[in-house]
């Protein structure tokens, strides 16, 4: 057994384990053992009995918390266990608060506090009031143009929008008592960056990760940033191909346009404001990436993420205006609409990352040329590596995430077949694996 989330062992008490207990209790609870050895073999206390009467009135006067301290013998050796459960609100030491992660006690600080804090009171960072703003500061071009959104949508009483902006930010619930929200000040302010440092959006073109070409910031209300961005985007960073349907002109983009949209409104929506940071959206010849700071639902995964799961935002006053407005829904489907737009397009689908506290969402370029081209490489395929090569191809088109057992399914051939025809493909340069073995996909290559 090892030292984890809700067991630690001393071989003595120290007055400083007060913080480990204070750590407990801010977490999940655990269990304080003294007179054991960091792997958990009883070395035995020979002050058991008075730590057993001090213990509890110590950690009561300093704490203000109750804790069971419990006396245990083994082999004539006595150790106690301090039994700490699970506070609601907020357990400090000497104005320190301290939380137990994994194996570890660490003293929260600065922005790490905040979030701590506001949770222990079911507060959200976007919902925290802000004074010497009101509604007269704010942009009313912004509300017409939620007011024009959500007029489309239906998602909000026509009533309600025909009343004044004061009435629609009490209706969104955009107050705190007297006081505007967080959230409304980025959601309708001209300025926000006034109040929250780093509010907007970079987006820069790169050759290489250390060649930046050129860059644009978008800055103004989240309503501004939304649509000026994805405009950006579509108009000076990414090419389109022309094509026409009869007379008509038709564009499509390399990336499909609402899995562009849904990974910038996540981003925004999402976005960890407390962290100064802006959202960063990189665009290179090969691929695009966003990038917001943020942290995943607690005892969440990014395999949890990408299935099947509830709506569960960052900023849930930010997420119910955007929803209102219709920009995003609230049934969690954000990422599988984005991975639908893609395949939708026999494109390879979004990878998602999510590492020093930010969310990473990229997708790989495939040119518009190649997927004309690739059109005949079946054939081409098929008279010189054979024809399993050939199905496997046309199957990957269609759904990039086949594995071998679903490849031999589909195929009917044996998983040993498979193997070998994608050996070929990929030692013919027309196949390559992107990702892990597990989670990964597959590329098509011109």
């Amino acid at each position: 057994m090892k030292e984890n989330q809700n067991i630690e062992w001393k071989e003595g008490w120290r007055d400083e384990y007060l913080k480990w207990i204070c750590g407990f209790a801010n977490a999940q609870g655990g269990l304080l053992q003294i007179g054991k050895d960091d792997h958990g073999v009883v070395t035995g206390l020979h002050n058991a009995s008075v730590l057993l009467d001090t213990l509890p009135n110590k950690v009561r006067d300093l704490l203000g918390i109750m804790v069971d301290v419990n006396l245990h013998a083994e082999q004539d050796k006595e150790w106690l266990e301090i039994v700490v459960e699970p506070y609601p609100y907020p357990i400090s030491y000497k104005g320190e608060y301290h939380y137990r992660c994994g194996s570890t006690k660490q003293e929260l600080r600065g922005a790490a506090l905040d979030k701590f804090l506001l949770q222990k009171q079911g507060k959200h960072w976007d919902g925290v009031p802000v004074p010497h703003v009101d509604v007269d500061d704010l942009h009313h071009k912004a509300f017409d143009e939620f007011r024009t959104k959500a007029n489309r949508t239906r998602r909000i009483n026509t009533h309600t929008l025909e009343e004044s902006d004061s009435m629609l930010i009490e209706k969104l619930h955009l107050k705190e008592g007297a006081f505007l929200k967080r959230a409304a000040v980025l959601l309708f302010h001209p300025e926000p960056e006034q109040y929250v440092t780093g509010a907007y959006v970079k987006i820069g073109y790169f050759e290489t990760d250390s060649e930046l070409l050129f860059q644009d910031e978008i800055h103004g209300n989240l309503f501004q940033q939304v649509d000026q961005t994805l405009d950006l985007l579509l108009t000076k960073y990414l090419k389109a191909m022309v094509s026409y349907q009869g007379v008509q002109r038709v564009e499509e983009y390399s990336y499909p346009e609402a899995a562009l949209r849904e990974a910038l409104l996540n981003a925004i929506a999402h976005k960890d404001y407390s962290s100064g940071n802006p959202i960063q959206i990189s665009v290179y010849e090969n691929n695009i990436i966003f990038w917001n700071s943020g942290q995943l639902p607690e005892n969440w995964t990014l395999e949890h993420l990408q299935s099947k799961h509830p709506s569960h935002p960052f900023n849930p006053d930010i997420a119910n205006t955007f929803f209102r407005a219709g920009l995003i829904e609230a049934w969690g489907r954000g990422i599988e609409k984005m991975r639908q737009s893609c395949l939708q397009r026999q494109l390879p689908p979004p990878v998602f990352k999510y590492e020093h506290a930010g969310f990473w969402v990229e997708f790989p370029y495939t040119p518009l040329t190649r997927q004309v081209k690739t059109e005949t490489l079946g054939k081409t395929l098929g008279k010189t590596l054979g024809k399993t090569p050939e199905q496997i191809l046309g199957l990957l088109r269609e759904n990039a995430h086949y594995s071998i057992p679903e490849l031999a399914t589909h195929t009917g051939k044996s998983e040993s077949a498979v193997e070998r025809s994608i050996r070929k493909l990929r030692e013919a340069g027309v196949l390559e694996r992107v990702g892990p073995a597990k989670g990964g996909y597959w590329r098509i290559i011109e």
